[in-house]
């Protein structure tokens, strides 16, 4: 895993060359989802393990959407889990939704018995009190709720999520990109985490070099998913 610094050399990629990447390891490589899934969840269990150190008996709040971002953040509460830390996992959104390689480590995860807290995000719940609750006597929470291929306005239910998970004490830890950061131009879409670390999939992401994307990504690190885009070469 490297971290980003903006005055080095990187690649960059935007969102259609982060879905045809994707597409090209999965289709013609062969390479389950599900491992690609595995090895960026572990990416950033391992990096959360090392920023809370020095922490005592540190607990986490992973905040999970109903898609492969919240597919990485079920595998991200099963690693942290196996290292002894304690782990509040949150499903933003109707466990029907969860299809696919999410739904396969969400099963995973309450397999062991994990518990999954559920938010119901057709309004009817009062957001702030129940991330305030959630994220009660947390060191970090993690930001697992959408992916770089979201686009368009956030409705309103999850802005109010994404507003009041910034309102934590804790500092926020984000997957992949801030959860509502458009992945090619660097704009909140209404609202957008502010994370203190994002630890991003295979390249830096278009919008991460735009001028004051860094007061949401906080710093970047770039990890692998067990296929890097320069054996492909057309990226």
């Amino acid at each position: 895993m490297k971290r980003y610094l903006r005055d080095s050399e990187c690649l960059v990629m935007s969102r259609d060359e982060v879905r045809a990447f994707d597409s090209w390891a999965i289709n013609e490589l062969g390479v389950p989802g599900v491992v690609l899934m595995e090895n960026a969840g572990r990416s950033c269990a391992e990096l959360i393990e090392e920023k809370l150190a020095r922490v005592e008996h540190a607990k986490v709040c992973i905040f999970c959407g109903t898609g492969n971002n919240g597919g990485d953040g079920f595998v991200i509460a099963r690693q942290l889990l196996n290292s002894g830390l304690k782990v509040v996992t949150v499903l933003c959104g109707e466990r029907s939704k969860v299809k696919g390689d999410a739904k396969v480590n969400l099963d995973i995860l309450e397999g062991l018995g994990a518990s999954i807290e559920q938010l119901d995000m057709s309004g009817g719940e009062d957001i702030e009190e129940n991330v305030s609750e959630f994220a009660t006597g947390c060191a970090m929470v993690v930001d697992g709720l959408f992916g770089t291929g979201f686009r368009g306005e956030l409705r309103d239910e999850y802005k109010r999520l994404i507003e009041s998970m910034n309102r934590q004490s804790c500092p926020i830890f984000s997957v992949d990109i801030p959860s509502g950061l458009d992945c090619d131009t660097g704009e909140e879409l209404g609202a957008a985490i502010k994370a203190s670390w994002t630890v991003t999939f295979a390249a830096v992401k278009r919008g991460f070099v735009r001028e004051g994307a860094q007061r949401f990504t906080g710093e970047v690190y770039v990890a692998s998913i067990g296929v890097e885009p320069h054996y492909r070469g057309a990226v």
